[in-house]
């Protein structure tokens, strides 16, 4: 039993504090193996680069239908890694820098509805923070090893950005490009709200009935409508102008009535999905910052295991 005065409480404290060692010292252990066995995969995916780009992937299989979607999300870096780099805001400074990240899925069928529907444990993935050009071989490469070349049809799903669209015209030509239909509704919720202010029945009348010209992909009706809007401020002016651009560029890769009736997807929900599993609930947790080796090297971590290729991984590394 102990006595009043015993050193055997500041004892016990000790052997806590060396458990806490201990635990942040495996975890700090555990980290490291993680980025090594991680950067390790990233020098097989160089090489698979380098081998469908020289044409030696081959993959026999036919595929009805390939989905490639992309699409990025903000990681929170190290200051290092964001100097001189702009922010959103035109005075602020960069606190993140972009993991880019793809998908790769294959459609067989439609339901009775005429919706269409993935196939079975045929999605695969790639991230990286990199710049376009490069992600764009990452992304190529993961499709061929796929079946890109075997595919009956290539359709890339994105969000409006210009990056995106510009990949796809350089390594998926002929592709059938599709914007995902819930970003260009939210533009026209968004853009009803500045015209006519948030909550009211007319905001709501207006969205409602330019998104369903949207949803028809009667992009036309959309654009007239648009265009003989005559905001009374600069600001509602400015996104007026910017709504039609966006339209106008997107049009051709809006044509959702056509798109369904083909029975194809509209939505890139599956990549949103990944950047979430293999990016934020890993690299976006509170207090984190990364660099950009240590953040590609987790990523790669969790896009191979996500993708079925953990197998792979071991039997590429011991041969």
């Amino acid at each position: 039993m102990s006595r009043v005065g015993s050193k055997e409480p500041f004892a016990e404290g000790r052997r806590d504090l060396k458990e806490l060692a201990g635990i942040v010292v495996e975890t700090k252990q555990v980290e490291r193996v993680s980025e090594v066995i991680g950067e390790q995969m990233e020098a097989i995916a160089a090489r698979q680069r380098t081998a469908a780009f020289s044409g030696k992937i081959v993959v026999l299989k036919p595929i009805p239908k390939m989905y490639i979607a992309i699409d990025g999300t903000g990681v929170p870096m190290v200051r290092r890694e964001t100097e001189g780099r702009q922010g959103k805001s035109p005075t602020g400074k960069a606190k993140t820098r972009e993991a880019k990240l793809g998908c790769v899925f294959s459609q067989t069928v439609v339901d009775d509805e005429g919706w269409a529907v993935r196939d079975d444990d045929s999605t695969t993935y790639v991230s990286a923070i990199e710049p376009a050009g490069e992600f764009g071989q990452r992304i190529f490469t993961e499709a061929i090893r796929r079946g890109l070349r075997t595919a009956e049809k290539v359709i890339v799903l994105g969000d409006g950005a210009p990056w995106i669209w510009n990949l796809a015209g350089e390594h998926f030509p002929g592709a059938t490009q599709i914007v995902d239909i819930y970003h260009a509704r939210e533009h026209l919720s968004d853009l009803s709200k500045v015209l006519y202010g948030p909550g009211t029945s007319k905001t709501k009348d207006w969205a409602d009935t330019r998104i369903e010209d949207l949803d028809a992909g009667n992009i036309e009706a959309l654009l007239a409508a648009m265009r003989r809007l005559r905001p009374n401020t600069q600001t509602a002016r400015d996104e007026v102008r910017k709504a039609v651009e966006y339209f106008n560029t997107n049009a051709e890769r809006m044509r959702y009535g056509q798109f369904r009736h083909q029975g194809l997807f509209v939505a890139s929900g599956v990549v949103e999905a990944g950047c979430k599993t293999i990016v934020g609930q890993r690299l976006k947790q509170s207090g984190m910052h990364w660099t950009v080796r240590g953040a590609n090297a987790i990523m790669a971590l969790r896009y191979w295991d996500l993708s079925g290729r953990w197998e792979q991984f071991w039997e590429a590394r011991s041969a």
